[in-house]
């Protein structure tokens, strides 16, 4: 089996090295040390491969605290120290800008980090029936595969959750359609827990009692989703306290449904408002859009500031919710909220907003271009802020915002929002270009 010295990590948490003028991705490797690796997958220009044994370890290596490392997908950098992760996600963004849009931030932030464990408030846990295998498995999928993972335990989600994984199999387990459960779909926040069952059949009598057990026995409220994210409702108990989560930095209460778009990770998403205000740095009699806002996440603190918002969502559902959750916060006065598709956004519609003194984007991976592209001579705000969960859009949006549209990127740095994977969460601010 070959043997190399490993150059880096790449954006999936990959070592990487050099063979023959190949590019070679060896999973569970990391740079400095030298390992024995087998070939996974060959390719004209790349292989992918496996850590057979490691002949020198990083002095960042640490032992994986799950026991299901490795054959779960839910994770893939679990062996490096938490503090390298972070420091390896700032080489993975800083690389992105730099090989994709070619530019480099004035300055780099440093990490926003929060707990590196139990940090899971939301979670998606598949089902499958499979007799061979002991009977019903739950949790993620395994790496490279759309095999469930029987789960005892994972602990990125909180411990109270991580220890009721036995008996949520247990009880899934006596269901009478227990091959017809998909999925659990799990949804914390500050006071309440919620977990909703996705049934492709109705529940039984039979079904509901054992679940109202389940759920009156572990604390949790327990929801039916029987078809889209918009059906799911409880079921035990029938009336019971909404989901909610606080940003007491900017007193303001979030509500939203258990399948809603929130954070996963409560305390680095409050560290990363505290930053997005610090470099937008809203103020009294400001207008501010804040675009692909959700439920109000940013928007409500921005407000909270004083400045006027603007919130553009393209979910009708997560557009109510804001409007909801201004309104209870009483900041309906200072908010508005409007649904539209962003992906298709024009010179025009952007300028239909009015004008605007700073700016707010939060878009999914797929990123913002067609925002970025249609800010004209109309909407030229002076500040932009950019919260971004996929370095290479954001350095191509980046790329047009400072060679088309005269903006220069003050300042660059990662949200370490899920710890133990490499996804990397960032936040970038841009600011327009003096005019000499």
């Amino acid at each position: 089996m070959p043997i190399a010295i490993i150059e880096s990590l790449d954006h999936e948490g990959r070592g990487v090295t050099r063979q023959d003028g190949k590019a070679v991705f060896v999973d569970g490797a990391l740079p400095g040390e030298r390992v024995e690796y087998v070939v996974r997958r060959a390719r004209p220009t790349y292989e992918q491969a496996d850590t057979v044994r490691i002949l020198r370890a990083s002095a960042q290596r640490v032992s994986p605290r799950c026991k299901h490392y490795g054959t779960c997908g839910g994770c893939s950098m679990q062996h490096l120290d938490a503090v390298a992760q972070a420091a390896a996600k700032q080489r993975i963004l800083e690389d992105a800008l730099w090989h994709i849009g070619k530019i480099r931030p004035e300055i780099v932030f440093p990490a926003i980090q929060g707990p590196a464990w139990g940090y899971r408030y939301r979670a998606r846990l598949g089902v499958r029936v499979v007799p061979s295998k002991g009977g019903v498995r739950v949790g993620f999928h395994e790496r490279r595969s759309s095999y469930i993972v029987d789960m005892r335990e994972c602990p990125v989600l909180p411990p109270r959750i991580s220890a009721l994984l036995p008996r949520l199999r247990e009880m899934i387990a006596d269901l009478s359609i227990a091959d017809r459960l998909p999925q659990v779909e799990i949804a914390i926040g500050d006071a309440v827990t919620v977990f909703v069952f996705r049934n492709l059949l109705p529940f039984s009598r039979a079904d509901v009692k054992r679940i109202a057990a389940f759920a009156d026995a572990e604390g949790i409220q327990a929801w039916q989703q029987p078809q889209g994210p918009d059906s799911a409702v409880p079921l035990h108990p029938l009336e019971a306290p909404e989901l909610a989560y606080t940003l007491p930095e900017f007193d303001v209460r979030m509500d939203f449904r258990p399948t809603d778009f929130t954070q996963v990770n409560v305390h680095v998403n409050r560290l990363l408002i505290r930053r997005s205000m610090q470099l937008l740095d809203p103020r009294p009699g400001e207008r501010i859009a804040d675009l692909f806002c959700g439920l109000g996440n940013f928007s409500l603190p921005i407000a909270r500031r004083g400045a006027r918002l603007i919130g553009i969502e393209g979910s009708d559902a997560l557009v109510a919710r804001a409007l909801d959750n201004a309104r209870r916060n009483r900041l309906d006065g200072l908010t508005e909220f409007h649904a539209a598709n962003l992906f298709e956004a024009t010179e025009d519609s952007l300028a239909a907003l009015g004008p605007l003194d700073k700016l707010l984007i939060d878009p999914p991976r797929e990123g913002a271009i067609a925002v970025v592209k249609a800010i004209g001579p109309q909407q030229q705000p002076a500040r932009i802020v950019y919260v971004s969960c996929n370095p290479a859009t954001l350095a191509r949006d980046a790329a047009v915002l400072v060679r088309e549209k005269g903006y220069v990127l003050k300042g660059a740095g990662i949200a370490n929002m899920f710890p133990q994977t490499s996804h990397v969460e960032s936040i970038a601010v841009f600011e327009r270009a003096a005019r000499e």
